[in-house]
């Protein structure tokens, strides 16, 4: 019997990375994933991977309360109600110190990494199976220090899910909904790259290095090592587990 047998999943930022990631590992331990992104070319292609009897997609911004909802009534009419919820969905915005963030910038990480997460938690807490559930949010080490220079929007949006996790967590406990939070360090993916290339045009692989002396492992997290932990907070496995933080980074965070 695999960990997540009979198990309907919904998934936010599926279209790559840890999200695709994480849809691959559930679909290959038993679930169906219903998948929530922005690019609809990614989406389809790993729709067409996972299998149509399995998995269905939609394109949609989490920042929008129309997507939420329609995500949830269509996850629920094609699968049933979900058993977990990955609350995946974030964007890093620019890299500039305060005096210099462009407003618009910051108002859009918020919206997508804080107003996504809490209306993640709005319309999936309600919608849970009767028998309760997991909800994963994929944070950030960000949520628990400020690393270099130019990232207050990140670094904020991250200390904010944390604070609804944990008030979420609090909330749901007697429903038997648990909430948890993953903390990724540097990954591999298109969201690291884009890091590098902001605080440094030109030049991200000089950037890369510097970051990566800063981890004792000694190299970046891949997507697949994130996903294994949301799978196993997704599973019955962490029953006991709620209101945590979870750090997949390498040992960053021992600093």
């Amino acid at each position: 019997m695999s960990r997540l047998d009979n198990k309907i999943a919904i998934i936010t930022g599926a279209s790559n990375g840890i999200g695709a990631a994480a849809a691959r590992r559930f679909v290959a331990e038993g679930a169906k994933v219903f998948l929530v992104g922005r690019n609809e070319k990614a989406l389809l292609a790993l729709k067409d991977e996972l299998g149509h009897e399995r998995c269905d997609v939609m394109v949609g911004d989490v920042a929008s309360e129309k997507t939420n909802q329609d995500m949830m009534n269509a996850c629920c009419s094609r699968f049933g109600n979900p058993d977990i919820s990955l609350i995946n969905a974030g964007i890093e915005g620019a890299a500039a110190l305060i005096p210099d963030y462009p407003i618009a910038v910051f108002d859009e990480v918020i919206a997508t990494n804080v107003r996504g997460v809490f209306l993640g938690l709005k319309y999936s807490l309600p919608s849970m199976s009767s028998g309760g559930g997991s909800i994963i949010i994929t944070s950030s080490i960000a949520g628990l220090k400020a690393r270099g220079l130019g990232n207050s929007a990140y670094v904020a949006s991250k200390h904010a899910e944390i604070g609804l996790m944990r008030t979420a967590a609090i909330e749901n406990a007697s429903s038997n909904i648990r909430v948890n939070c993953v903390l990724p360090g540097p990954t591999e993916t298109r969201m690291m790259r884009s890091i590098e290339e902001n605080r440094s045009p030109g030049a991200a692989e000089t950037v890369k290095k510097e970051v990566l002396k800063g981890i004792p492992l000694g190299r970046y997290g891949t997507p697949e090592e994130v996903a294994n932990m949301i799978t196993f907070l997704a599973s019955d496995e962490a029953r006991g587990c709620t209101g945590g933080v979870y750090t997949v980074d390498g040992g960053v965070s021992a600093y």
